[in-house]
């Protein structure tokens, strides 16, 4: 078992509220446009962030900086490779505003070594591979930032640690890149719109790590921060995205689409009944009404076949996925996504879209103002849940704190990752989930 989950902090510059979901006590900041004259204090001693990547959250992040951060004096720049193959990326850094001519862009290390804060947004096979030349351009006393705690569990599978002159902090949006981006532009409409994220402080040695981090997660947008640590957003994180977040909902669409083709049902009605099922109605009503409220807004027949779904659908759910998490925190499953990036040049992977349930997802995307109002399946909305739930009590077996189970479980899945998917398909929602 994991140790139990941090759940308190001590801020100077931000206020804390205590949250007492199911009994427990946790700690956590609201965030909001009206923090943002506190930035300045947050980030004392910081005159320029870097931002390292492109992919998922680079543009999101490093853009919600620049507008939260603009008339401070504190500089956004944004860190690439050079040559041919980051040219697009230069390209669409460029097109967002960030240019060589004014130093908001230049080459990844030499932004670290400029750096009071680098917000490393590269891929986990990249900072697997790069994690020794990134350390090593850190200067001593600023602050290393990460998105995602897969480079801790690298470097704890391979025994390395980082220098213990600099601080280590977190900062983890629990959703894509481009919802991060597009409610924090909400926000400026309807202010505390935004993606909550996670913050963790893994080193702290000027004693300012915590308002850094939860500074920077106020500046993203977010309107719930809640502290964990590396360790747990890794194990969290990874095993979420093989879960309910993005493997299991891929497995479960596929597999109730098999089946439904196979007793006879229209492709494009079973696409409905599984894909738009779950990425519509479904998560609306979880996202607005919570999990029970599925099967609540069922007729008494669907209530008894969701029952049924859900019975059959948990145990092997909780099988599979007690495996997963296993693999994670065992440090299994990162030495095999290092394999993997080794293996993407000589063999790189295929969109998984050109099967033909989703070949089929595009015309009724195509056809949807005239389908009518989407069906809550029940067999669909009894193994989507009982997938959701098991991958829940998993993570509560292994002591995360709710506020990680519930946005790594149903938050990111039902306001940010699913409705991509119901927009655009699953290869947009897969090359787009955060990272």
């Amino acid at each position: 078992m994991s140790k139990q989950a941090v759940t308190d902090f001590t801020t100077k510059v931000f206020e804390k509220e205590l949250i007492q979901p199911a009994g427990t006590k946790e700690y956590i900041v609201r965030g909001g446009r009206h923090l943002f004259d506190k930035l300045p204090k947050a980030f004392e001693g910081i005159k320029q962030i870097g931002v390292i990547g492109w992919g998922s959250q680079g543009p999101a992040q490093s853009q919600n900086l620049r507008d939260s951060l603009e008339g401070t004096g504190i500089k956004v720049v944004i860190g690439l490779g050079e040559g041919a193959p980051f040219q697009a990326e230069i390209d669409s850094a460029e097109a967002a505003g960030f240019k060589r001519a004014d130093g908001t862009l230049g080459e990844m290390f030499k932004v670290i070594s400029e750096s009071d804060l680098s917000i490393i947004l590269i891929s986990d096979a990249a900072q697997a591979m790069l994690y020794d030349k990134i350390v090593a351009a850190v200067k001593p006393g600023a602050t290393l930032g990460f998105s995602h705690g897969f480079l801790m569990g690298y470097m704890e599978s391979i025994g390395a640690s980082f220098p213990d002159n600099i601080n280590v902090i977190g900062v983890c949006p629990k959703g894509m890149g481009p919802s991060v981006r597009r409610l924090y532009e909400q926000g400026k409409e309807v202010n505390g719109a935004g993606i909550n994220a996670s913050f963790a402080i893994h080193q702290d040695v000027d004693g300012r790590a915590t308002d850094i981090a939860i500074g920077w997660a106020v500046a993203l947008g977010a309107p719930f921060s809640f502290v964990t640590t590396l360790d747990m957003e890794f194990r969290s994180d990874i095993y979420g995205e093989r879960g309910i977040l993005l493997g299991a909902v891929h497995g479960i669409v596929e597999g109730l689409y098999r089946r439904f083709t196979e007793q006879g049902m229209e492709p494009k009605k079973a696409y409905r009944e599984t894909v738009e099922s779950i990425t519509g109605p479904i998560s609306q009503i979880i996202s607005h009404e919570g999990i029970d409220a599925v099967y609540k807004k069922l007729s008494a027949d669907d209530q008894k076949v969701f029952a049924q779904a859900y019975s059959a659908a948990y145990q092997p759910c909780a099988e599979i996925l007690l495996e997963i998490y296993q693999e994670v925190h065992s440090c299994n499953e990162i030495r095999s996504v290092i394999m993997a990036g080794e293996r993407m040049n000589r063999f790189p992977f295929a969109k998984i879209d050109s099967t033909e349930m989703w070949k089929i997802g595009e015309q009724v995307r195509a056809e949807r103002s005239s389908n009518g109002e989407t069906p809550i399946n029940p067999v669909t909305a009894g193994v989507y849940v009982a997938c959701m739930m098991a991958q829940i009590d998993i993570l509560l077996e292994y002591g995360h704190s709710y506020s990680e189970i519930v946005n790594e479980s149903v938050i990111e899945a039902v306001d940010s990752l699913n409705p991509y998917m119901h927009h655009k398909g699953v290869a947009y929602m897969v090359d787009n989930c955060s990272r």
